[in-house]
């Protein structure tokens, strides 16, 4: 047999398995009292969060850009400190320069 023919056939039989998972999946759901989706409309994406885990989340982030807008604050604090200082020195290298 060939191996390339082969190939296609598990293809074509996974897909074949696959469609009817679909089918056994929205009779399931049909059956638990959800709603039965459109032939051919498969659900993709993400499922679609709570109202607990969406609060969650927004806590989570909050946090989260919190420390960032600090590290990035702490970070500018530093340059501005380093710059100051260096102009500081510029500034008693040039007097030391004049008063010679």
């Amino acid at each position: 047999m060939d191996l390339y023919k082969a190939i296609q056939d598990l293809y074509a039989e996974k897909e074949k398995l696959e469609r009817v998972i679909a089918s056994l999946e929205e009779l399931q759901r049909a059956a638990e009292g959800g709603q039965v989706m459109l032939r051919g409309s498969k659900r993709r994406g993400r499922k679609s969060m709570g109202d607990g885990e969406r609060a969650e989340v927004s806590e989570r982030m909050k946090k989260y850009w919190a420390s960032r807008r600090r590290e990035e604050e702490e970070k500018h604090q530093s340059e501005r400190d380093s710059h100051a200082n260096n102009g500081n020195q510029s500034a008693s290298l040039t007097l030391k320069n004049h008063s010679q």
